[in-house]
């Protein structure tokens, strides 16, 4: 394959990479207006974005082995034609339980696409120079795709209407489609026998959606009630099958063996702490910014560039301390500043202002993702074979993705349950609201600085020194976007 095509086929896969992540971030600034116009409840809004976020994760390592055994491209076609599908039936929702389904598919879909893409990448450049290109400018894609997603959400759903955010997918997903099988190249493992583990899959899956419904649902129907207890020991449950699922079947989905790697454990244990925090303030923060302040889509969508441009001002920054061997020490101060950012943002007050409230929160956390992402996507690699590089990845998008979905419900639970405490007090309602959210974000904040023991109790230097000089340090393909 010539150097030309190679990189138009890159081009194919970029689009499609950008299109999960765009849909990462477009949905939240979108979330007050989807809410009332669906007359979503308080508790079930969040589900929005925690459907995606739970099949996107949970799904991911199963379409990376999908892909890798039925052929790349052949995935990769299936997975657009599933997230084009969702979007426009997301498009056409009219009630809430409608949309929350076809999120959940879109979700799928995106753990279908995002490995088979990256997996093709990886095969069509040979590693040196050319692949470390592909790669640095795969992360630069995941960056602008978050930055693109929040200004597109404020633009369409202001100018045009909310669904528009999801009819914005169709063309393209349909043009992707129509022009992969005659560019993008096939290829797969050479393995005589296929195995799946599609067991472990539906039962992590249905363990973790079932974990957060139960949480999201607990302050309505009550935590000592035998509807929530019953709940709670069908996730132990699941959960516990699809451990012994791991240890028996041939081909696990995640074999529990690579968790003996401290580093590779600690970055996964910081990666979900990281997508708890991080997640849950985006979600948070929206709700504030439009419910208590009146801001409109647009105008919270620039409020978060605050946000998003940091991060991509400092990650030049980053990469040099930590290709200096401060890898470690960078990964404890992103999650530093980023739990200390998040709990500035908890002093907002009910009739706050962006420069005087909410620009010195949104500008530390910014720096903190930029400190952050990037030398846990190197931990996630430490001390694991080259070959078994496509499963630390997964692991480590999986662990974000989850810790973010169940952040987003703890927070959405959190916030409604002191709303409705303040409410009955006697608080007027931008009171109580606010309230709410600042309780949230006290969790928030508790979540992020959480990662900072861990850090340092589970990273190995000498294990992260190696990993810092076999990656380059290049900027990973899910920083900022997550």
């Amino acid at each position: 394959m010539t150097t030309v095509h190679r990189w138009r086929a890159f081009a194919i896969l970029a689009v499609a990479f950008f299109m999960t992540i765009v849909d990462l971030t477009i949905v939240n600034v979108a979330l007050p207006t989807i809410g009332r116009k669906l007359h979503f409840s308080e508790t079930n809004l969040q589900w929005v974005i925690t459907a995606y976020g739970l099949t996107f994760g949970g799904f991911l390592l199963l379409g990376g082995r999908a892909a890798d055994l039925l052929g790349r491209r052949r995935i990769l076609l299936v997975g657009l034609g599933v997230f084009t599908a969702a979007s426009l039936a997301c498009a056409l929702a009219t009630t809430d339980g409608f949309l929350i389904a076809m999120r959940g598919i879109q979700g799928l879909g995106a753990a279908i696409v995002l490995p088979a893409a990256l997996s093709i990448v990886m095969n069509m450049f040979e590693e040196g120079a050319e692949r470390n290109k592909a790669l640095g400018i795969w992360g630069g894609i995941g960056a602008a795709g978050a930055t693109f997603g929040l200004i597109a959400g404020g633009l369409l759903t202001r100018y045009v209407g909310w669904e528009s955010i999801f009819f914005l997918n169709v063309p393209i997903g349909v043009a992707a489609m129509a022009v992969a099988p005659r560019i993008v190249p096939e290829s797969r493992l050479d393995t005589a026998r296929r195995r799946y583990d599609p067991f472990g899959a539906l039962t992590v899956t249905g363990g973790l959606l079932l974990l957060v419904y139960s949480i999201s649902q607990a302050p309505t129907v009550g935590w000592g009630s035998g509807r929530t207890i019953v709940s709670f020991v069908l996730v132990a449950v699941l959960l516990a099958a699809f451990i012994v699922i791991e240890t028996r079947v041939e081909a696990p989905l995640m074999p529990l063996g690579i968790f003996r790697l401290k580093t590779l454990a600690g970055a996964n244990a910081v990666g979900l702490l990281l997508g708890g925090s991080f997640f849950a303030f985006i979600f948070i923060g929206t709700l504030y910014m439009q419910q208590v302040l009146g801001y409109s889509a647009l105008k919270t969508g620039l409020a978060w560039l605050a946000t998003s441009i940091t991060s991509v001002a400092f990650a030049g920054l980053s990469q040099l301390l930590v290709t200096r061997g401060s890898a470690k020490i960078v990964m404890a101060m992103g999650m530093t500043l980023i739990g200390g950012g998040i709990l500035w943002s908890t002093q907002v007050p009910a009739h706050g202002q962006f420069w005087q409230n909410l620009a010195g929160p949104f500008f530390v956390v910014g720096i903190g993702t930029a400190f952050a992402f990037i030398p846990i996507s190197i931990a996630a690699l430490a001390g694991i074979a080259e070959h078994e590089s496509g499963l630390g990845a997964g692991l480590l998008n999986t662990s974000q993705q989850l810790g973010g979905a169940i952040g987003v419900a703890i927070a959405s639970t959190i916030a409604a349950s002191r709303y409705k405490t303040l409410l009955h007090g006697g608080s007027a309602s931008s009171v109580a609201l606010t309230g709410g959210f600042q309780s949230a974000l006290w969790v928030c904040a508790a979540v992020g600085l959480a990662a900072v023991p861990v850090t340092f109790l589970l990273i190995r230097r000498g294990e992260l020194a190696k990993a810092v000089a076999r990656s380059g340090a290049l900027q990973p393909a899910f920083a900022v976007a997550d």
